[in-house]
């Protein structure tokens, strides 16, 4: 429907008329991303902003569209958002031998592309999977209903490139 077809507005449509144009102004930014930044050391911060340079355009299909605020240390693809955060601490399952010996079912370590993942299933239905033996740990945020095979595949090569194999601090 035009709303300035109309010759005569009541004044009580007009109110609701710019509320409706404000919350569509708004809307856009209410469908954005958000991802707290990690602080990593001086270390593991160069080589995550190694990892932003080498990252791709698309995931799964997926175009890039970071998350707020702006930071070399996180990158989003799609909406639902696959969120990735580089330089976060060690995740306490990585050093729980339950984990290690495949007794938890919230958490499975396992390898794709040559890169290792600790994956955790979330609350909400998400997975979340971090890097094991690298030099920075990356975490990947799977949105539920989205197969992350493809998500882990596609950034394998730029956590390759970018981030050496080895103990993090």
């Amino acid at each position: 429907m035009n709303v300035f077809r109309h010759r005569h507005t009541s004044v009580l449509g007009l109110p609701a008329l710019v509320l409706l144009i404000t919350a569509s102004g708004c809307s856009s930014a209410d469908d954005s991303a958000s991802a707290a930044v990690p602080g990593p050391g001086a270390k593991a911060g160069q080589l995550c902003r190694n990892l932003d340079k080498v990252l791709p355009a698309e995931v799964d299909g997926e175009s890039r569209e970071d998350p707020s605020p702006a930071s070399a240390l996180t990158a989003g693809w799609g909406n639902p958002a696959i969120i990735l955060r580089c330089g976060v601490p060690r995740p306490p399952k990585m050093l729980d031998p339950k984990v290690a010996e495949g007794r938890d079912p919230d958490a499975v370590p396992g390898g794709v592309e040559g890169v290792k993942w600790l994956m955790e299933k979330q609350d909400g239905g998400d997975y979340r999977f971090t890097t094991a033996s690298r030099l920075a740990y990356v975490e990947v945020t799977v949105p539920e209903g989205r197969d992350s095979s493809g998500v882990l595949i596609d950034l394998a090569p730029a956590i390759k490139k970018a981030i050496p194999e080895g103990i993090a601090d």
